[in-house]
């Protein structure tokens, strides 16, 4: 196994820089850059043992996987499952441990030898004042070396990129969110916490930070994949309970009452809606339209059943789905991966949330939204599942949007969060 060019570079700007973080698109081999350079820092002595935080599949799965591959020298232990297992681990000679970002409050409660940390999905630490970066930051100071990887660093917005920098190394945009906010933003709603960045704001930050940053440029990257054809696919269904819905924030049935309370439940229940169902107020499901079944149906039977992974975000739509599609799967049994990449599996059912980071099912290439996430790291994320090195074939993104409905809004706010994206990503140049 050999890294490409880029991915030379990316490591040996690891293997550099104590404080770094790798920019690079969703797929591009970030675990393979950085077991790179961890062997050849662990190697050379530069550091003692290694600690890795990731999303729970990614450190059970991915990590493991990735290293038999790429440093089949290197020793991982794995600490997750019980308290038990996890001391183990923790306990083992092996110089990398790789954990979930869920263990961190139990971590910060142990006694710890690492002098290295490796950030796997740094996005998980965005929120300075969250639990996470809390219970990390009372045991990080003597981990000298502290790398960040991630595909979505200001996904969701430039306010999102000062929790991961100040983890990494809190020169890079200071030690408060406070002043980084008064310096780069103008507080719109001070009661509900709403900043816009100033002009010439991500700019400025992205120049800040330039130093501590390697940025995989997309076209290095991208020109050696085969093409993603993202295919939008409009649909119908009957609009009065939705329009009543909106107006109303009430429904009332027969056996059911459907009650909002404020906008931000009307925009939930809107979304349910234009997936063809809704969840009353005793959080039962009231089924409106097939028209979202039938779409993934007629999906199905045009490419002669070839294997497709479906991304749900309601567990009615997974209800939906198993009562229309009798072998669906899901990712519950540990050989799924396997199973879907070797094309035994005809229809996989998946929540971004739990699958969008790090797997590696690029062994297909069909994939269908039967409802969308707000969250553009999300929708990459799990885009980037099957659209990723070592996909052999064109990958079919198709995303169902009904007509008139949120679906429309969700589709275009991420188009403009992916124009935010790009455009910090060439700020960092």
């Amino acid at each position: 196994m050999r890294l490409r060019p880029y991915q030379d570079e990316a490591a040996d700007f690891l293997f550099a820089n104590d404080r770094a973080m790798i920019l690079a698109w969703v797929g591009a081999g970030k675990t393979a850059t950085a077991l790179t350079a961890m062997k050849a820092m662990l190697d050379e002595r530069h550091a003692k043992r290694f600690l890795v935080l990731a999303p729970l599949r990614v450190a059970q799965s991915v990590w493991p996987a990735e290293a038999a591959l790429w440093a089949p020298s290197l020793e991982i232990a794995v600490a997750v499952g019980s308290p038990a297992q996890r001391a183990r681990a923790l306990a083992s000679d092996a110089p990398v441990v790789v954990t979930n970002y869920d263990n961190l409050q139990w971590l910060s409660e142990q006694k710890l030898d690492f002098d290295a940390v490796v950030f796997d999905e740094l996005t998980r630490l965005k929120n300075p004042s969250g639990k996470r970066f809390k219970a990390l930051h009372k045991v990080i100071e003597p981990m000298q070396i502290r790398w960040g990887l991630t595909g979505s660093f200001t996904s969701n917005g430039l306010e999102d990129v000062f929790g991961q920098c100040k983890i990494v190394d809190q020169q890079m945009l200071g030690r408060s969110k406070g002043a980084f906010l008064q310096q780069y933003f103008h507080c719109v709603n001070r009661d509900f916490g709403d900043y816009v960045p100033l002009p010439g704001a991500l700019e400025a930050v992205m120049q800040r930070i330039r130093p501590w940053t390697y940025v995989l440029e997309s076209h290095e990257y991208r020109d050696t994949l085969p093409p993603l054809h993202t295919l939008p696919i409009k649909l119908q269904m009957p609009m009065e309970p939705y329009k009543t819905l909106k107006r109303e924030m009430a429904l009332i049935y027969p056996n059911a009452e459907v009650i909002a309370a404020n906008a931000a439940a009307v925009t939930s229940k809107l979304q349910q809606m234009s997936a063809g169902f809704v969840y009353d107020t005793a959080r039962q499901t009231v089924w409106l339209s097939d028209h979202k079944l039938d779409a993934v149906a007629d999906l199905h039977a045009e490419n002669q059943r070839a294997p497709m992974l479906v991304w749900y975000q309601f567990k009615a739509e997974l209800a939906g789905l198993q009562a229309r599609f009798p072998r669906l799967q899901t990712l519950t049994n540990d050989d799924s991966i396997a199973r879907w990449n070797a094309g035994q599996i005809e229809m996989l059912a998946v929540h971004p949330a739990s699958a969008g980071h790090g797997l590696n099912l690029q062994g297909q290439s069909r994939m269908v939204w039967m409802s969308l996430p707000w969250s553009l790291e999300l929708y990459e994320q799990a885009v980037g599942r099957l659209h990723r090195g070592g996909q052999r074939h064109d990958v079919l993104n198709y995303v169902l949007t009904t007509e008139g409905t949120v679906d429309e809004t969700i589709w275009k706010a991420l188009h403009e969060k992916r124009e935010v994206s790009d455009m910090a990503l060439e700020a960092l140049k």
